[in-house]
Order: C-alpha cells, then sequence, then structure tokens
C-alpha cells in the first residue's frame, strides 16, 4: 500500500486514523506493519465497506473533509471492493537500529547464510548469489535499480525483490536514488563474502 509523505506525515502525528482503497484484494492485512519512510506503521483493521459507509466523520479520519472529497479520491474500475484500514503509528523502522549494527553473532551469520541460500529457490540456473549482490552495490552506490538489473542481465522486478529482502534484513538501504550496503551489509560480506 503505498502512502504519500503528507499523508505518512498525519498518521504519525495522529490526525489520520483510517485509509480507504478499492482493490481487487487487499495488500495488507489486520495486525501486520508498514514500513514507510515516517517509520513503522501498524495495520489496525482491514474491512470491506460500503460507498454509503462513507460520511463526513470517515472522511475527516482518512484526512479529507467530506465525504464527497474521499469518494473522488479513491480508484475505480470493475472488480474493485472497497476496504477501510484502520492505521496507526508505531514507531522508528526497526530495519534502521538492524543495518547501523556493524557486528554480527554468529547465530546472525548462520540465519543470513540461510536466508541467502533461499532468496533464489525457483529462479533458472542463472541465480545471482546474494553476496554477489551486496558487493554491486557496494561498487555502485547510489545507481538505478534498472541499471543494475541490466548489467545483471535480470528483469528489474526480479532485481527489485532481491534488494527489497536484503534491506529487510538490515543488509541495504534505498537513497533518494539506487542503494547503499549499510555497515550490517558490510559486516556480513566480510563474514560470508
Amino acid at each position: 500500500m503505498l502512502l504519500k509523505r503528507p499523508v505518512l506525515d498525519r498518521i504519525a502525528d495522529g490526525s489520520i486514523t483510517e485509509i480507504y482503497r478499492r482493490w481487487k484484494r487487499p495488500t495488507v492485512r489486520a495486525g501486520g506493519t508498514l514500513n514507510t519512510s515516517v517509520g513503522q506503521l501498524d495495520i489496525v483493521s482491514v474491512e470491506e465497506v460500503s460507498e454509503s459507509d462513507l460520511d463526513d466523520a470517515a472522511a475527516r479520519n482518512a484526512g479529507f473533509d467530506t465525504a464527497g472529497e474521499l469518494v473522488d479520491s479513491l480508484r475505480s474500475g470493475p472488480d474493485r471492493t472497497l476496504y477501510r484500514i484502520g492505521v496507526a503509528f508505531a514507531g522508528e523502522d526497526p530495519r534502521i537500529a538492524l543495518r547501523q549494527r556493524s557486528g554480527l553473532s554468529s547465530e546472525e551469520v548462520a540465519s543470513l547464510d540461510r536466508t541467502f541460500a533461499g532468496m533464489d529457490r525457483g529462479i533458472d540456473d542463472n541465480r545471482l548469489e546474494c553476496v554477489a549482490l551486496l558487493r554491486l552495490l557496494e561498487q555502485n552506490e547510489g545507481v538505478r535499480a534498472p541499471d543494475l538489473a541490466v548489467r545483471l542481465g535480470v528483469e528489474t522486478k526480479w532485481f527489485k525483490a532481491r534488494i527489497r529482502r536484503l534491506k529487510t534484513h538490515g543488509l541495504t538501504e534505498s537513497l533518494p536514488v539506487g542503494y547503499r550496503v549499510s555497515p550490517r551489509g558490510r559486516a556480513a560480506l566480510r563474514r560470508l563474502g
């Protein structure tokens, strides 16, 4: 679920507590979290609603003045269902603290080794080692994902999915353009590469 920065800021300050989306199927689940540029959000609830449920109070909870403005903001299309997503600010993105750690315990190395071993299952014979991905990012800080994907001969979507997995483990971080290897990622390279 993509949210623009002004909306994220208002979720963080508590003035927005609900998001409305028309989806073919929900992209978040109740009890989950969402890491964003302002920190981590809790997904409090996800429930199907009808447009008749959208009154001015719902609009204000979603950051609009009127129900009409809220309805006008919603994507339309066939086979789409309207959902109300309850959201709350949970705090700082936990990956930030994780990626700043430059030391790795033996247990963390073993966990990363298992992660690396399982990341490319089901991909064709040109499997790309995760360590090689980290080395590529280390040598190409700030380079756009499509440009790196071309260099590797893989699709951008495939490349970005693997970078997101590395980011989840605190090994990389996004820049305004491209990525860089985090201190934890450099520690992983020293231990695993």
